[in-house]
């Protein structure tokens, strides 16, 4: 039972005496019996004490992890690659010492590689437990210190652990004049101010070096204990030489000022001298301030500035004072400092000129004693605690000494060299930092007695018993040199008998003596003395014993021999009626001793000098741990001593008295026995009668209220008691029979008394406040037993078994519990707070008796308990039983209890579950915060514990609380209806649960039903919601609605949200402490700048701040923690990221187990859909993720597609697959190339599933296409430049990037290892199919499709801000979005129905039109390919000549494709006809009937079919308008037009994609070349910001790389649409109106113009030099078309020479007139438009004035020198030409006579006129004409 290591539980912790001098008489020693009492006393000092090792619970964690910064990526974030850098850089700066060691910080980020996670048979967790990071602060003390009731353990109370101690040690004396005699000296600790001595007086002596031994001690050194420093304490040093010889050598020449040394013949006489005179007379003073700065010392010169003062830079009076050293910390917890003394040399001794007393030393007005030229030098230290209390307080739990360290360490002396005039210098020795050389003769300190233990209010723990007497002053009527001796006599029978050796010596290691000697005074009528005489007194004093003093003179001068005294008188004082008195006793001197000079009736015989007056003064000083100086207690120990040893009468009956009596002790004398008082009153309840038992309890219940009641520091349980029961208490050493079995019996029966209605005095409410001591006492005493008797049969290093108590003993307490209980329910009820006291008390009694008895015997207890407080009781109560168990579950042995066997089911933990889960149900809600809280703290309590680190003890842990998981399922509405921090925690305890569970436990989970194991995910989602992590920045808007409803007082403030509800607490504590130093994780620091780590408010500002913002209700967590430090801040972030992050790996750690055993198909879910998993990854995919989650991320993406993939493709899943595709692409768009790669190659596993299970990727493709459709609404995709234009963004690039890298073959199987997946995991192939279908064609073709929705969305924002302004380009980019978002019919529909508005706006009806058709399209094939309706293929064809683009090839697939808010149920006939409808409106706007016949013509089938009847008459009465209308613009005599058409080239690099292309632009009738040129200039004029931009004048081909450059060109050619047959290639020019059969439909591809040049350089020739350029235009696309202008993709050009140009000429005239001749007309009827436009031709041909018609082609070709140019083929050609015109003329002529009436004669005439001159002008170039007409 020595110590602890031996695995028992009691630990001895030896009695340090102090000044081991203190023994009892050994007379004593072997006589105790006689007198218990004594007995009792010495045991109680002497004995070791016991200490309980388990009582206040064992707790050792692990270190606190350390966290790694979680990266949160956001769009447009790299804070990895920032970081990287950041570390990289690091080294550079620090010169990497560590040159080829790459920098580990580096790898911040642990690439787990998790290499193939389906063979993981041994799981290996993807990340950090949840649980640390959500309590990253936890201290089981801080947590158990919360609990109510909560033991604190004291400090052991050994004497002096608190105050300082202080070692003084005597170096040496020196004097001017030289060193001859012996000086001896005292040293006392002294209060200026109260006048008072507080130490006895330490002895020193300083020889002569002649006169030394060779074993001098003088080295000794004393130790003075002090409660606290105060400017008043101070050393008071007296020092004493031999007295001075009469005519000798004076001791003034230890002050005289010449000559200053002693002569030899001085040191001689002084030599011989001391050496015959062994008396010694007063010679010096000197008060040493300890802690005082600035007092100027009683000589007047200035005080030696003192030793420990706190600082001397308080302004002080002296001249050479330097500065303060910078203070050295202290390096020990204890707070001391390092052992570092100082010297003091002290050279203000006051010589003492005539008899002084300690007043005298404090008059200022005294005339100033002549200093000594001298030097004493001290050394003094403070001491740290001596190591058994050091060690007591190390194990007691209370490292903060903070009353060792009061701001004044020993170090913070300061090294001072003052002018000698009266003071000292003080020298630094450092000795190695430590009390090194003086552990050697560490035994000779001598520790001076502090008189203030006899008056301090707490118990005696050491063993005193000794007077002090201190003469004080003798006066005579003559001069006399008087000194006195004291002894102590036993009687005063013999005069000769010996006196009692008794007296302390004045020189160390010497035996008591009979005697002791006062100083000499020398020639003083008044004697004054400063002694202190120090006696041993015996153990048991009678009225006899008394001190004997003597007076003596002695003569100063050596006749023949040495002086000898000479008796002058005697005094005596009897102990037993003078020692307690502390006041001045004055006595008369006696001239002679007779027998029995005591006695009253001697006196009269006695001779007294002076006349019997009381002329010696003195005073005594007791310090006695044994003579009480109350009666009443004197009383209680004679009548205990009388009943034990049996001297009593049997009844005791004057026992009972003194045991009532005191009630009355006085408090002082009543705490300094406490101890002995308790054990004899134990003694009496062990072992005494039922009456002396009931009295010893009421008066030990009495003592323990008064105690309680009067102490200092209000805490629960009274530190003198704690210290009783925790140490002192040792159960009478096993001596007796233990104390608990009589301690429960008393009580029981007073308890059942009290229970049975009997009146018990108000004593009762007592006995239930002190329960907490008896219970404690009864459960040590048990436990000392239970020790005991295992202590020499248990074979070393095995535990105690625990005891089983006997059945009585059990009954009682159960009996004494049990009323307890009653009384706590009963008391709670009136909510008394005892009873929440008495109730933990309880608890620790069943938390400290598990240790003990038999757990199963505490279990009965546990159970009475939970009888009583059963189900959800009242508020008041059921925090009472959470309290109970609460401190019970907090046992060490708790996990363990009973056992691990399976068998031994764990009691305590089961009902810990079932009440939480009650709590939970609670209407209270603080009851269910604190009920939450509990779980948590004892969740973490396991989770740190080094116990319980191994993985089969978490298992064992997690197994224990499983249960927890399985109510919570059962009943989810519980859970539902707690606040969001309660909810955290139980997901925090759920989490716990499940990570440390074995696989088999967790699909027992699984397999009980299909909606159980959907709710276990729920949880899991809850998880993800409720602790996602938030950039603070989210917060903002959450910020005041986060408060719950509790509102017990203000609420501590929020820090966080997310993090336990403890780190709250903690940010405040911190917040009020300055930050110092770094934090645990150095790493921290690089992301803080430096302007930050210095924060410009001060602390007390933002301190302000936080409480005005807490206490404003709703302060949100952010405004909270923008006041914060931005250490703390850090903090605070870095763990809620690795919280977030940590529950988020949990989650999918746990979903990957899910997907493995669901693969088995062993759990109960639906496999049709396995909605457990889709549902955890639509959500983890939504939410905020840390990188390391993305990492692990991508495996357990694959191996759960490659296991479930043909059910996570499936049509039931669309939901799940599009949010998943929607959230991978927008992962793709991320800036961290980590992230962005893993999320090519999550498309690229989609990719292949789509492949394994569908083989084809139609369907996948819509998914994304749709999804990055969604995601161009969310991402931004432009971004502005400097001059405020936009340009394509980060953003747009890095999916554009993604999306090519998807389709990247080369890469892929790099990308593939990076992400921990095998090379070949895309093409492998997979189980139960035959083979891999991948193809990277197909990917391709995939990957373009969305590339090319990628950039149609990207032009399309690029237009924003000219949208308005360029119409042309707007309609364009809709048109391309639509193009782009074609696989996806609701989207093309989409873009299709804006652009058809854009058109609409613009008034462009016909390319409106084309819209709704192209609409109409879409909807009739996707009907035509289900077969629905009533449309063939031939209809959809038929809409294809309407509008080209209505293509053939949109897949069944895409039609199908039924996505969320996507799908062909749109898609109906009557949105068909709808849209027809729209086209036909259309069109009628832009007059293109012909286009309205054909659309009603397939909306007619559709009313046919459903016979209605109505809306066919009105398509029939619109077709016969249409068809009127057709008619109309056919016979009007201006032909047609529907539109104009113009060229426009666009030639200079600020146009951009439109540089150097040509388009055809189609516009209104209306508009001419002007009005586009302006249009298109204002366009484009605004985009060039400085460029001029210039139109081409003309139409001729432009060599762009000739123009300016920096220029922008305009070319616009108004063109002429070309039919479809038209012989291009025909040297006619072309006149519209001849085209013929009109009404074909008109769309055109083809525009040509045509452009006269000639070859010599001259803009302008006659005809003869006149060449033709005709230009043909192929578009891309036709129109009427979905847009405006289309590319130009094809010119050619024809060259015709100036003859070919005149044939042309002339046959185009030719031709005309015979079109005009030759129409058929149906009626006569319409003669009039035929004859006007007979006319308007034949005017042109044959009037005379049209001179450069024929006639001019004659004479430029026929005459002259270009005749002989001409070839004669083209000769003969043009002569034809111009002979077949006059025929035709000629006809002309003769049928326009046929028409004309009377009005038109004229005209006639003048055409014949016209035609007879141009045939004579002709002839002379063809005299052929002649003959041919």
């Amino acid at each position: 039972m020595e110590t602890s290591s031996s695995g028992y539980r009691f630990r001895r912790i030896p009695h340090h005496s102090f000044a081991g001098s203190l023994n009892l008489d050994p007379l004593l020693d072997e006589n105790l019996e006689q007198w218990p009492h004594l007995n009792e006393l010495v045991q109680c000092y002497r004995t070791d004490w016991v200490k309980d090792e388990n009582k206040y619970g064992h707790y050792e964690s692990v270190s606190p992890p350390s966290f790694q910064s979680q990266i949160y990526e956001c769009p447009d974030t790299d804070i990895e690659t920032e970081m990287h850098l950041a570390n990289a850089r690091r080294p550079k700066i620090e010169d990497s010492i560590d040159g080829e060691i790459p920098s580990t910080s580096g790898t911040q980020f642990s690439e787990a590689n998790f290499s193939d996670l389906s063979n993981a048979k041994v799981s290996k967790h993807f990340g950090e437990s949840p649980l640390p990071t959500y309590e990253p602060v936890f201290d089981w003390e801080n947590e158990r210190s919360l609990i109510f009731g909560q033991r604190i353990p004291e400090a052991h109370m050994s004497q002096y652990t608190s105050g300082l101690k202080i070692a003084v040690k005597v170096l040496s004396l020196s004097f001017q004049a030289g060193l001859a005699e012996p000086f001896y000296g005292t040293i006392c600790l002294y209060n200026r101010e109260r006048r008072e001595k507080l130490s006895e007086d330490f002895i020193f002596h300083v020889l002569p070096t002649e006169m030394q031994e060779a074993s001098s001690s003088h080295e000794r050194r004393c130790i003075f204990h002090l409660d606290a420093p105060s400017a008043s304490i101070c050393l008071l040093i007296q020092l004493e030489k031999p007295a001075t010889e009469e005519g000798g050598v004076s001791p003034s020449v230890y002050s005289r000022k010449e000559p200053v040394h002693l002569t030899e013949r001085e040191k001689q006489k002084l030599q011989v001298w001391s050496r015959i005179m062994p008396y010694r007379e007063s010679f010096s003073w000197a008060i040493i301030p300890l802690f005082d700065s600035n007092i100027t010392s009683v000589g007047g010169s200035a005080s030696p500035s003192s030793p420990l003062a706190p600082s001397v830079s308080a302004s002080s009076s002296q001249e050479g004072m330097t500065e303060p050293l910078s203070k050295i910390t202290a390096d020990g917890k204890l707070g001391y400092s390092n052992g570092n003394s100082i010297v003091v040399e002290v050279s203000n001794l006051n010589k003492v000129k005539e008899g002084y007393t300690e007043e005298s030393l404090q008059d200022p007005k005294r005339k100033v004693h002549k200093p000594v030229k001298g030097v004493l030098k001290l050394e003094i230290e403070k001491l740290p605690a001596s190591s058994a209390e050091a060690e007591n307080a190390l194990e007691s739990g209370s490292l903060t000494y903070d009353s060792l360290d009061h701001g004044d360490h020993l170090n913070d002396a300061i090294s001072m060299k003052c002018s000698t005039n009266g003071s000292f210098e003080m020298k630094e020795l450092v000795r190695n930092g430590s009390v090194a050389h003086e552990n050697v003769e560490n035994t000779a300190d001598f520790e001076a007695f502090d008189f203030r233990t006899t008056t301090r209010n707490e118990p005696f723990l050491q063993l005193f018993h000794c007077l002090y007497v201190y003469p004080l002053t003798v006066s005579m009527s003559r001069k006399r040199n008087m000194f006195i001796r004291v002894e102590l006599r036993k009687d005063d029978t013999d005069i000769r008998k010996p006196h009692l050796e008794a007296m302390h010596p004045r020189e160390p290691g010497v035996p008591l003596q009979k005697w002791s000697h006062t100083q000499v005074a020398v020639g003083a009528r008044v004697a004054s003395y400063h002694d202190e005489i120090k006696v041993s007194l015996p153990a048991i004093w009678t009225p006899s014993h008394h001190l004997l003093f003597t007076f003596y003179h002695v003569d100063l001068q050596t006749k023949l021999e040495a002086p000898k005294p000479v008796v002058i008188g005697y005094a005596s004082l009897p102990l037993s009626t003078h020692a307690q008195f502390r006041s001045e006793i004055s006595l008369p001197i006696m001239k002679e001793l007779v027998p029995h000079y005591l006695q009253e009736s001697g006196k009269e015989r006695l001779d007294y000098l002076e006349d019997g007056k009381n002329i010696f003064k003195l005073r005594l000083r007791l310090c006695s741990s044994l003579y009480p100086v109350s009666e009443r207690i004197r009383d209680f120990f004679l009548e205990y001593d009388r009943h034990t040893l049996r001297t009593s009468p049997p009844w005791g009956s004057e026992l009972l008295e003194a045991i009532n009596s005191l009630k009355n002790v006085d408090s002082t004398a009543l705490l300094q026995f406490l101890y002995p008082i308790l054990n004899m009153l134990l003694h009496l309840i062990g072992n005494g009668g039922e009456t002396l038992q009931v009295a010893a309890f009421r008066a030990m219940v009495n003592i323990l209220t008064r105690v309680q009641q009067e102490s200092v520091d209000e805490a629960e349980r009274n530190a003198f008691l704690v210290n009783f029961v925790d140490f002192a208490f040792d159960d009478f050493g096993g001596r007796q029979p233990p104390v608990y079995p009589g301690l429960s019996t008393v009580w029981g029966s007073l308890a059942r008394s009290k229970a049975k209605g009997y009146r018990v005095g108000p004593v009762y409410d007592d006995v239930l406040a002190m329960a907490w001591f008896f219970l404690e006492l009864i459960v040590k005493s048990m436990a000392l037993e239970q020790a005991r008797s295992f202590y020499h049969n248990l074979p070393s290093g095995e535990d105690v078994p625990p005891m089983q108590l006997k059945e009585g003993v059990f009954r009682c307490v159960v009996q004494l519990y049990d009323c307890l209980l009653t009384e706590v329910h009963e008391r709670c009820k009136k909510g008394l707070s005892l009873a929440k006291h008495l109730n933990s008390s309880l608890a620790f009694f069943c938390y400290d008796l598990l240790s003990i008895i038999e757990p199963r015997q505490v279990f009965e207890l546990v159970s009475l308990y939970l009888d009583k407080f059963s189900g959800v009781c009242q508020t008041v109560l059921h925090d009472c039983k959470l309290t109970f168990l609460q401190i019970i579950c907090d046992h060490d042995l708790f996990v363990e209890m009973p056992g691990r066997d399976p068998s031994d089911r764990n009691y305590l933990s089961s009902i810990l579950i079932q009440e939480i889960f009650l709590t939970w149900d609670h209407d209270d809600l603080s009851m269910r915060a604190k009920a939450a809280r509990i779980l948590v703290v004892l969740m973490c309590k396991h989770e740190f514990d080094i116990r319980y680190q191994k993985q089969e003890d978490k298992l064992y842990i997690a197994q224990l609380y499983f249960p927890l998981v399985g109510q919570i399922l059962d009943e989810m509405p519980v859970f539902y209806n707690l606040s969001t921090i309660e909810k955290r925690e139980a997901l925090i305890i759920f989490l716990q649960i499940v990570r440390n569970l074995d696989d088999e436990s967790l699909v027992k989970a699984w397999e009980q039903s299909i909606a159980r194991t959907r709710l276990f995910f729920k949880l899991l989602e809850e998880c993800l919601m409720h602790f996602e992590h938030r950039k603070p920045a989210d917060g903002m808007l959450v910020g005041s609605s986060s408060r719950s409803v509790i509102g017990d007082g203000p609420a501590s403030p929020k820090y966080s949200d997310r993090l336990s509800p403890a780190i709250n607490h903690y940010m405040s504590e911190a917040a009020r402490q300055e930050v110092r130093g770094t934090p645990d994780n150095g790493y921290l620091w690089q992301r803080v700048n430096s302007q930050l780590s210095s924060p410009s408010q001060p602390y007390s500002l933002r301190e302000a701040l936080a409480q005005a913002q807490s206490s404003r209700i709703g302060a949100s967590a952010l405004a909270l923690r923008e006041s914060l430090h931005p250490i703390l801040r850090q903090k605070l972030e870095l763990w809620e990221e690795n919280l977030s992050a940590a529950v988020s790996l949990q989650v999918l750690e746990v979903s990957e187990k899910f997907s493995r055993t669901a693969a088995t198909k062993r759990i109960a879910t639906d496999y049709g859909k396995l909605d457990c998993i889709t549902s955890i990854f639509m959500n983890v995919f939504s939410r905020n993720q840390p990188l390391s989650f993305w990492k692990a991320l991508v495996p357990v993406f694959n191996s759960v597609f490659e296991l479930h993939g043909a059910t996570l493709m499936a049509r039931e899943n669309d939901r799940f697959l599009k949010q998943i595709a929607f959230h991978l692409l927008r992962l793709a768009v991320f800036r961290n190339d980590n992230v962005r790669k893993r999320a090519v190659i999550g498309l690229q596993i989609l990719i292949r599933s789509s492949f394994s299970y569908f083989m084809q990727t139609g369907r996948l493709r819509v998914m994304l296409t749709i999804t990055l459709s969604e995601l161009m609404s969310e991402v931004q995709v432009t971004q502005m430049k400097p001059d405020g234009t936009l340009e394509e963004s980060g953003e747009a690039r890095r999916l554009r990037n993604s999306l090519e890298e998807m389709v990247d073959e080369a890469k892929s199987s790099s990308l593939l290892v990076e992400s921990g997946l095998p090379e070949n995991a895309l093409v492998a192939v997979p189980e139960g199919l035959a083979e891999n279908r991948w193809s990277w064609s197909e990917v391709k073709f995939l990957s373009e499709s969305l590339l090319m929705a990628l950039d149609a969305s990207l032009e399309h924002a690029l237009l924003g801000s000219v949208m308005n302004l360029d119409r042309y380009a707007a309609a364009e980019s809709f048109y391309k979005l639509a193009m782009a978002f074609s696989p996806v019919p609701d989207l093309h529909i989409m873009w299709l129905l804006h652009l058809c508005d854009a058109h609409q706006e613009m008034q462009s009806w016909a390319e409106a039109a084309q819209c709704a058709v192209a609409v109409a399209g879409v909807v009739m094939q996707a009907l035509v390919c289900r077969n629905d309706g009533v449309w063939s293929k031939d209809h959809v064809s038929a809409l294809r000549k309407i509008c080209p683009m209505v293509s053939s090839d949109i897949t069944s697939e895409a039609s199908a494709a039924e996505v969320e808010g996507y799908g062909s149920s749109k898609l109906t006939v009557d949105s068909a006809v709808k849209y027809l409808q729209l086209a036909n409106k259309l069109f009628s706007q832009a007059e293109l009937f012909h286009f309205c016949a054909s659309i009603l013509e397939l909306v007619i089938p559709v009313y046919k079919s459903r016979k209605a009847y109505g809306q066919l008459a009105k398509c029939h009465t619109m077709l016969t308008n249409i068809y009127e209308s057709i008619l109309e613009q056919e016979s009007s005599p201006i032909p047609f037009t529907d539109a104009t058409y113009y060229r426009v080239g666009f030639y200079g690099e600020k146009f951009g994609k439109l540089d150097r292309k040509e388009y055809v632009y189609r516009e209104p009738r209306d508009v001419r070349l002007g009005d586009i040129m302006e249009k298109l200039s204002h366009i484009y004029e605004s985009r060039m910001d400085g460029t001029t931009l210039h139109v081409i004048p003309d139409s001729r081909q432009v060599k762009a790389d000739e123009l300016q450059p920096g220029v922008c060109y305009l070319q616009i050619t108004a063109v002429d649409p070309v039919m479809e047959d038209e012989d291009l290639g025909s040297r006619r020019e072309r006149i519209f109106s001849l085209s013929t059969g009109s009404v074909r439909a008109r769309v055109f591809d083809r525009f040509l113009f045509d452009t006269p040049f000639t070859k010599n350089g001259k803009t302008q020739g006659g005809l003869e030099d006149q060449w033709k350029r005709r230009t043909v235009l192929q578009t891309e696309g036709s129109f009427p078309a979905l847009v405006n202008r289309l590319l130009v993709i094809k010119s050619e050009s024809l060259e015709f020479s100036p003859v070919e140009n005149a044939i042309g000429m002339i046959e185009t005239r030719t031709a005309a007139l015979r079109n005009e001749l030759e129409e058929p007309r149906s009626s006569e009827g319409d003669q009039l438009p035929r004859l006007q436009s007979l006319q308007r031709i034949l005017q042109g041909s044959v009037a005379v004035q049209v001179n450069s018609g024929v006639l001019s082609v004659c004479t430029a070709f026929l005459s002259g020198e270009p005749a002989t140019r001409l070839r004669s083929q083209e000769l003969q050609q043009l002569i034809a030409a111009l002979l077949e015109f006059m025929a035709v003329c000629k006809r002309a002529i003769r049928v326009h006579f046929r028409l004309i009436g009377e009005e038109d004669q004229d005209f006639h005439t003048q055409l014949v006129n016209g035609f007879q001159s141009l045939t004579a002008e002709l002839s002379h170039y063809i005299p052929a004409i002649l003959s041919e007409l």
